[in-house]
């Protein structure tokens, strides 16, 4: 365990199937391993029509709660655009938010009840000083396995909080199916190397 032993937040926001739950949970398996105390807590509001899906993961040496209140985040991850800009108002002020730019249209912009804002970059860029904008979803492409997307955003998790000295290989290797490990070993990498 680091030497700061504040209790860190990190949020991952997305969309129902873009893999934000395992993402937090090897997050979560990697923290315990290093010997943080590790709360975490999922919200999945209609995760499997496309409807919002956060996690919330608070480590340090000792973690009461499991909920991030507002203004409290060190980090959010967005798989998604829009959810950065839903999620934003969670942000510490001087925290960093890792925005996918990639879009995916939640059910009220698909029926005409919503619309997809254009700017959703800038409006993120206007509200937090420390944005970081990649193409997760087409660097997975280039891996050849689009869904270790999520495994890239983790990947920028463990860069920017400083959790490369956790054994992410060991972590991967037994919580993911064999024929999945060197995909996703890969991606953490890419992710590292995104921030």
């Amino acid at each position: 365990m680091g030497a700061d032993a504040k209790t860190k937040n990190v949020l991952l926001v997305g969309v129902g199937g873009q893999g934000t739950i395992l993402a937090s949970k090897l997050l979560t398996l990697g923290l315990m391993e290093e010997g943080y105390d590790v709360k975490m807590s999922e919200i999945h509001g209609m995760s499997q029509r496309g409807g919002s899906v956060s996690s919330q993961v608070r480590y340090g040496k000792e973690v009461w709660s499991p909920v991030i209140e507002r203004g409290s985040a060190d980090m959010i991850v967005s798989f998604e655009k829009m959810e950065a800009l839903r999620w934003l108002e969670y942000l510490k002020k001087d925290g960093k938010i890792v925005v996918n730019n990639h879009e995916m249209m939640p059910m009220p912009v698909i029926m005409g009840k919503a619309e997809y804002a254009a700017d959703i970059a800038d409006e993120i860029k206007k509200s937090c000083d420390n944005v970081t904008i990649i193409n997760a979803t087409e660097e997975a492409m280039k891996l050849g396995n689009g869904k270790v997307m999520n495994i890239i955003l983790l990947g920028t998790i463990i860069k920017t909080m400083g959790l490369e000295d956790i054994d992410w290989d060991k972590i991967v290797k037994e919580n993911v199916k064999p024929a999945f490990v060197e995909d996703n070993l890969k991606a953490i990498r890419v992710g590292m190397s995104l921030i």
